[in-house]
């Protein structure tokens, strides 16, 4: 468990930040952008769980929580030539596993797309699509910054199926699709 004593420590005022293996890197390096914007999707997450409510979907939520400090603390840390650190938390293919196992659950009982969908519908639903658009920009701050370190490729997939899981409960809160609300292609000209 990790213990926090003091929350400044004053180091990071040069601008660098330090990663899990004691190295230091610059704040504003693509790895950090990648782990920024993982921490601000986990929040939206936590927004959505509190317009949401107790249940099922708020449970599984809260297990992805979990899993975005997982994926945070993996991004930090450095894969070094050869094999990994035995120490190192990383993403593994059953998290990756339960969020496709999830997905298929929910999209059983929704109503088949027949256009896209505008984010929005109830207040829970709206809250979750904000999430899942901030999880999309930290897919693709990750896979940015796996062009320059390399990334745990399970950390790849984890976000592109969350985003994925996190589409399919929005139209689960909008009545299984029932209430989503349809994009018309050029209706306001």
């Amino acid at each position: 468990m990790v213990k926090l004593n003091k929350i400044y420590t004053r180091t990071g005022d040069d601008g660098t930040t330090g990663l899990v293996d004691g190295s230091r890197t610059p704040k504003h390096a693509p790895r950090m952008q990648a782990v920024g914007d993982v921490d601000e999707a986990n929040s939206a997450i936590g927004m959505a769980i509190a317009a949401i409510g107790e249940t099922t979907e708020a449970a599984w939520l809260q297990t992805i929580q979990n899993d975005l400090f997982d994926l945070g603390a993996d991004l930090a840390t450095p894969i070094p030539d050869g094999a990994d650190e035995p120490w190192a938390l990383r993403i593994v293919p059953p998290q990756v596993a339960r969020l496709e196992q999830q997905i298929d659950t929910v999209n059983e009982d929704l109503a088949p797309l027949d256009s896209f969908i505008l984010p929005g519908g109830s207040p829970a639903a709206a809250a979750l699509h904000l999430a899942r658009a901030i999880v999309r920009r930290a897919e693709r701050s990750a896979t940015a910054a796996a062009t320059q370190v390399p990334l745990n490729p399970q950390a790849l997939a984890y976000l592109n199926r969350l985003s994925d899981l996190l589409f399919v409960l929005t139209r689960r809160l909008n009545g299984n699709g029932a209430n989503d609300i349809k994009w018309v292609p050029g209706a306001s000209r």
